[in-house]
């Protein structure tokens, strides 16, 4: 309860009229107050929770969006292009989110468009029939194809992150700097990896790298495989020099003879037939020479057609025997021909003429190179669909490291004894021509102070009797 005692006083306050008592209860006032204050927190919190509420729906809404792009760059950058970033509306983040797809969608087709143009460029080097080597701005290989490997004969591993020069092995010639200012081409001499242990010889091109700016970012070398171009280029200089040399020593003999006869030689009844005879024979050996390189050159250049025919190749090679027979009488060296035929009739298809040409060569040199009273042996045999026709001689053999060019033209064991015989160094090379245009093969097997023995192997098929019904 509250209570409240106030005097009444005059107007002019001198006296006192009277006195008001006040009784009230503000019990209710409190509760009131009270439930004001109840709600108003209740309120407040109310408001509180909203807020936060839609505080937190606002952010969501702002970083959802960002996350789920965040997400999509990391796995862009793992290369998946797969999922997209969705889109929740049309305002900036929506905007941002469709932009981000776009830049998705360039970066996997630019990505697709660098795969195949990688692929294209690893399908051209693995098939390249030249070496690639590439190198980053310091020397050092990033890329190397396979004709490369083959012909350095290194595995990838091996090649990657080595130095250019190591790998070429020329550090000891060239530098790094040395390339870059002067990427000229260069011939290198590598062991072949193959069983036949002859050298490789390479041409290397340099060239740089270079940006747009001018930068040299990395070197490019080209290796090209030209062992059989200088191995060509050399027989063609031998050739040259070989011919050239063949021809100048009986013309220079020829000239001397001559200019002796101009002299007046021709008037001496002895001298003068001699010289004559000198000059024919010479003559005679320059036209043998020069049909014999006619005859190279056709068949070098497939102009030669063999002029086929069924013949029994056992009269065939008896017919030139005969004839090296009848030649004993004649010569001031004797020797005797021994035959081994095999009994059974061989028909076979060749070049008549050129078959015995090939015949003569070799009778003539085992003839030429035997001891006097000699004894020459040909055998005539058969085998699984081949024949083989040798001839031995009792000869001073070939030594062991010239055997394999004995069929070169214009290779002599012995040059000084060949030339004085007349030989023009021709003839082997000529018959293995012959015998490859008619699918056999020639080959030689010696032993020095032995003598040797020269093969010759022809396809053969037996025939039938009903063929020629």
């Amino acid at each position: 309860m509250f209570n409240i005692v106030q005097s009444i006083q005059s107007p002019t306050g001198d006296t006192v009229l009277g006195t008001l008592y006040l009784r009230s209860n503000l019990e209710s006032k409190y509760n009131e107050v009270s439930t004001t204050a109840v709600i108003f927190v209740t309120a407040s919190l109310i408001a509180a929770v909203i807020s936060i509420i839609v505080a937190l729906l606002v952010s969501r809404s702002i970083t959802q969006p960002i996350g789920e792009m965040r997400e999509q760059a990391i796995r862009i950058a793992k290369g998946d292009y797969s999922r997209k970033v969705a889109i929740h509306g049309k305002d900036e983040l929506g905007q941002l989110a469709e932009t981000f797809n776009q830049l998705g969608e360039r970066i996997e087709e630019t990505q697709e468009a660098m795969e195949s143009e990688r692929n294209r460029l690893d399908s051209v080097l693995s098939h390249m029939t030249d070496g690639v080597v590439a190198t980053d701005r310091r020397g050092k290989v990033i890329t190397i194809n396979e004709m490369a490997m083959s012909l350095l004969n290194v595995t990838n591993e091996e090649a990657i992150g080595q130095s250019i020069l190591t790998l070429l092995e020329i550090d000891e010639e060239y530098t790094l700097r040395k390339l870059l200012e002067n990427p000229e081409d260069m011939l290198l001499e590598r062991p072949s990896n193959d069983s036949t242990g002859t050298n490789l010889i390479l041409r290397i091109d340099f060239s740089m790298i270079r940006r747009e700016s001018g930068f040299i970012s990395g070197l490019v070398a080209v290796m090209h495989d030209v062992t059989e171009q200088e191995k060509n280029e050399q027989e063609r200089r031998e050739f040259v020099s070989n011919v050239s040399h063949e021809l100048r020593t009986p013309l220079t003999s020829m000239r001397s003879y001559i200019e002796a006869l101009s002299e007046g030689a021709w008037k001496d009844p002895e001298i003068a037939p001699n010289f004559l005879k000198v000059t024919l024979d010479e003559t005679d050996r320059m036209i043998r020479m020069i049909n014999d390189l006619l005859s190279l050159s056709r068949m070098d250049s497939g102009n030669s057609q063999l002029q086929l025919e069924y013949i029994n190749f056992n009269e065939m090679v008896n017919f030139v025997l005969d004839r090296f027979d009848m030649m004993v009488t004649n010569e001031s060296k004797k020797y005797l021909i021994r035959r081994e035929f095999t009994k059974r009739e061989l028909w076979v298809e060749v070049d008549t003429d050129k078959m015995i040409q090939v015949i003569d060569n070799i009778m003539n040199n085992a003839i030429k190179y035997s001891p006097d009273g000699g004894i020459i042996t040909v055998k005539l045999m058969e085998t699984h669909n081949n024949i083989v026709l040798s001839i031995n001689d009792q000869g001073l053999g070939i030594p062991k490291k010239d055997l394999t060019k004995i069929f070169d033209r214009f290779y002599r064991v012995d040059k000084a004894r060949a030339r004085q015989q007349g030989g023009t160094g021709l003839g082997l090379a000529i018959s293995r021509e012959v015998i490859k245009a008619h699918g056999g093969a020639i080959w030689a097997e010696s032993r020095e102070n032995r003598g040797s023995t020269f093969y010759i192997m022809l396809p053969y098929e037996p025939y039938e009797e009903d063929w020629w019904v």
